[in-house]
């Protein structure tokens, strides 16, 4: 009897034990629910943000007809307003880029004219810039001036320029590249390459001592996007 007794009343906290884990576990599905149902909801939101922003400049494409606009695999557009075709050379990382930058709204209003930023200056692919402009610099050529369509996600984001760009705001970038180096503070001393017709046994003349070129201040170097 004693025995039985000990059986039900183990039995009953057995069953006591797994209603309670039972509804911990049930009671905690709809956070996971609510976490997921977020997720989606903001993924679905920047989706639509994009798609949006792109048939806006799709548009303005449509709508310059005899203007030849090339689409790139980060997502922007760009046209040439004027073309260097005698240059083949385009910057590359650790090249110093020197160039001019106005920027405009999607409906053409200018936001930060070439007077307003100033000479700009680029370590190609070693600065924080805008995305876009990471990429559309290094397809261009000295000396040519390229006007870039940039959708807010390879602009200035969510979250703007905490100045005159807002959030989630399309740009319109007219880039003149004036001219490219190398950086002089990344070249080592090892000897370049023989030029074509150049002897490699012969002996090169020494070099006439430079200044050094001066270093940039900080290796941190911020988005040059300021007025």
């Amino acid at each position: 009897m004693k025995n039985n007794l000990k059986l039900s009343i183990s039995m009953l906290l057995f069953t006591v034990l797994l209603v309670s884990c039972k509804h911990h576990e049930e009671a905690r599905q709809p956070i996971k629910r609510t976490s997921g149902t977020f997720m989606k909801k903001s993924a679905d939101r920047n989706k639509k943000l994009v798609a949006n922003e792109e048939e806006v400049i799709k548009k303005i494409i449509k709508n310059n007809p005899k203007v030849k606009y090339y689409a790139t695999p980060k997502g922007y557009w760009f046209c040439y307003e004027e073309k260097n075709t005698a240059e083949t050379a385009a910057p590359r990382r650790g090249d110093i880029a020197y160039y001019n930058l106005e920027v405009k709204d999607i409906s053409g209003n200018i936001i930060y004219s070439e007077a307003d930023l100033g000479p700009q200056t680029y370590y190609v692919d070693k600065q924080d810039i805008m995305m876009g402009l990471r990429d559309g610099i290094k397809r261009m050529h000295k000396n040519e001036t390229v006007t870039f369509l940039f959708p807010s996600h390879i602009a200035y984001g969510y979250h703007g320029d905490n100045k005159k760009i807002g959030p989630n705001q399309s740009l319109i970038c007219t880039v003149t590249l004036r001219n490219f180096v190398p950086d002089p503070a990344g070249q080592t001393a090892a000897p370049a390459n023989t030029a074509p017709g150049q002897n490699s046994t012969t002996a090169p003349k020494p070099a006439t001592p430079k200044p050094a070129a001066a270093k940039p201040v900080s290796t941190t170097k911020k988005d040059t996007l300021t007025p």
